[in-house]
């Protein structure tokens, strides 16, 4: 195909391919999260962290759009409402047969919008008609599920792995399964609205036709099961909904800091977004994971360190971490898991290779400074809150780590 169409006396560069971008954007809620290109794709190769993730899975490790075969061009990707929703603006390039442009640059606009809620990654995707004429066009989704364990994804290898189900599919929803090595069943289901054109286990096609100044819509559910615990998705109207409702009750008892220096506010606005992000839904409570996608999980030291440096505004956020941290503190001694009486919990994994002890995280002890810095905390806590009844709660807990293990333990180890 020629690159430049002459028109009379001028001449038209043809724009078929839109610009490379290897950035990625997060979505996250409880411990399923998402790692997308700009355009909100999740791409197979050559990116070693895109996926959708659910409990330390790769449940989805490919989800491409595409407008009549070809990539859309970005016109802008924005991550909104707390980190929760990411929102891109796409349109279509140049479109041409015979030496002659049949839909021009930027003649349809494609708003794409995703969010994570319960477990399930919804979609919708937006197409509006900028034509002066109808336009047929035809839209797809390539996907595939890999369900790779958190540390596979990072490069360590298995000799054995489970069993990948055939995918079923039906004329609107395509369902992958994987039985793991450690007897639990995985599965995606990736559900659209309205049916597709045609399905397949690869790949979904929209034939649509859009009037002009018209729009048309498409959405995507895609839903991560560990046996079988994922409810039936909701709409996605009905989930958005309840995700704005949760950080509108959230922001209203944040406490709220301003001042008269506008990157100063806009600093402590990201770095609030990015800790209730961490945060919010996950099954531990008021618990901040340590990182996305490889630590979306709970770390003992970085819990508590964000718990400190958080205290004077939001000490339930200690509360959080120091209530489960003693929950899951060791009792006896555990070479394979580093762990001894007293000890707090360095790293906590949900993973198929956790469960089958193909890597020693599942709960892991392995820290010297989580231990100390749990009883530091509690002190902190009491000093900011006089909250005497919690850490009555927890006392027992306090002297084991206090007495039992750093005063009797810790102290008889030689430093280097």
């Amino acid at each position: 195909m020629d690159e430049i169409i002459r028109i009379k006396e001028e001449f038209y560069v043809l724009a078929t391919s839109g610009l490379a971008d290897s950035r990625s954007r997060v979505l996250k809620y409880g411990d399923t999260c998402g790692v997308f290109d700009w355009h909100g794709d999740i791409l197979s190769a050559g990116y070693l962290a895109h996926g959708l993730y659910h409990r330390e899975t790769r449940h989805l490790s490919k989800l491409v759009l595409r407008f009549e075969d070809r990539p859309l061009e970005l016109l802008s990707s924005t991550l909104k409402n707390k980190n929760s929703f990411f929102a891109v603006d796409l349109t279509n390039l140049d479109l041409s047969a015979d030496g002659r442009v049949e839909l021009a640059r930027g003649s349809i606009h494609f708003f794409r919008s995703k969010f994570i809620w319960q477990g399930v990654c919804y979609e919708r995707l937006r197409i509006m008609n900028f034509a002066s004429s109808k336009v047929s066009l035809s839209l797809s989704y390539e996907y595939a599920a890999d369900f790779v364990d958190i540390f596979e994804v990072r490069g360590s290898k298995r000799e054995r792995r489970g069993r990948q189900q055939e995918p079923s599919v039906s004329s609107a929803c395509v369902q992958f399964a994987y039985c793991g090595l450690d007897e639990v069943m995985r599965e995606t289901r990736l559900t659209f609205y309205p049916q597709p054109s045609r399905i397949s286990a690869e790949s979904a096609y929209f034939e649509m036709e859009v009037q002009p100044r018209a729009e048309a819509f498409i959405y995507l559910d895609v839903c991560c099961e560990r046996g079988r615990e994922c409810r039936p998705p909701r709409s996605y109207k009905q989930a958005l909904s309840e995700t704005k409702h949760l950080h509108e009750r959230i922001d209203a008892h944040l406490c709220q800091v301003t001042s008269s220096n506008e990157r100063f506010n806009e600093w402590l606005s990201r770095s609030e977004s990015d800790l209730q992000m961490m945060t919010v839904g996950n099954p531990e409570g008021a618990y901040p994971y340590a990182g996305v996608p490889w630590f979306n999980t709970v770390f003992g030291r970085d819990g508590l360190i964000t718990a400190f440096e958080v205290l004077w505004a939001e000490p339930a956020l200690a509360k959080g971490v120091l209530r489960f941290l003693a929950d899951t503190q060791a009792d006896s001694v555990l070479p394979e898991q580093d762990a001894e009486p007293g000890k707090i919990l360095h790293e906590l994994r949900k993973g198929e290779m956790a469960a089958l002890k193909e890597i020693p995280f599942g709960c892991y002890y392995g820290s010297v400074d989580s231990t100390p810095l749990f009883v530091m905390l509690a002190a902190a806590y009491y000093d900011r809150t006089g909250d005497l009844e919690f850490i009555t709660s927890i006392w027992k807990n306090i002297e084991r780590a206090s007495i039992g293990w750093i005063a009797t333990v810790m102290s008889t180890r030689t430093a280097f």
